[in-house]
């Protein structure tokens, strides 16, 4: 596991559930316990969400998109750091015109990422964890495409087998896998004000910090489009 990783994983991010059930249902919960948050839960509804900055210098030789975007991203209470930068990780990815962050876990009706016209049609809904299938299905029924961006070790795989035979019907579904080692890597990057350096070439992806911390990943595609 790389220094960054270690890193991450000693800032609090909680251990696996233990005690599983061994009936299938139940073991899903109780492993993707991390992964689901709460959107209306009480705990959470006097806390403010905790403002980050981004400063995101893009080249994508694969998309041969060149920008440089000030983001603002606002990390939900029960949101962790791994999670937070996973979603930047996704707008990295997919950064075009008209590509913004939603409400996400603050709301039941729009995604993490998405990017609509200037009539409001949905081109691309962008989410980040592991959402109920129907939660998918109704996005498939709303926008052009679908991208789900998944994590962790176990959990994505759980997830999946649960929901594989029902989530293969959604043709505008493509589902992409962030490695556990990466997705911590990516966490200890995060800073309330950050200066960041993305180049995507071949699938690849080198993001690298002012300070000279980076991240070498390449995604794992657990379902093509």
């Amino acid at each position: 596991m790389s220094q960054l990783a270690r890193e991450a994983r000693s800032r609090g991010r909680r251990a696996p559930p233990r005690g599983l059930s061994s009936d299938a249902k139940a073991e899903e919960r109780a492993i993707l316990a991390d992964f689901r948050f709460p959107i209306r839960d009480i705990r959470f509804m006097a806390l403010k969400s905790t403002v980050f900055k981004a400063n995101v210098q893009i080249s994508d030789l694969d998309r041969h998109y060149y920008a440089e975007h000030a983001l603002t991203l606002a990390r939900h209470p029960s949101e962790t750091d791994e999670r937070m930068m996973v979603r930047l990780l996704a707008f990295i990815l997919n950064a075009q015109e008209g590509l913004e962050f939603g409400k996400g876990l603050s709301a039941d009706d729009e995604p993490d990422l998405w990017q609509r016209d200037y009539t409001g049609a949905i081109g691309h809904w962008i989410e980040v964890g592991l959402p109920e299938e129907r939660r998918l299905r109704r996005a498939s029924g709303r926008a052009d495409k679908v991208t789900l961006y998944v994590y962790g070790a176990r959990a994505p795989e759980v997830w999946w087998q649960n929901n594989q035979r029902e989530l293969n019907k959604l043709d505008k579904l493509q589902i992409l896998r962030v490695g556990e080692e990466d997705s911590l890597a990516l966490a200890a990057l995060a800073e309330r004000t950050m200066q960041l350096q993305a180049t995507v070439l071949d699938g690849e992806l080198w993001l690298s910090a002012a300070d000279g911390r980076s991240v070498n990943l390449r995604l794992e595609t657990i379902k093509a489009a």
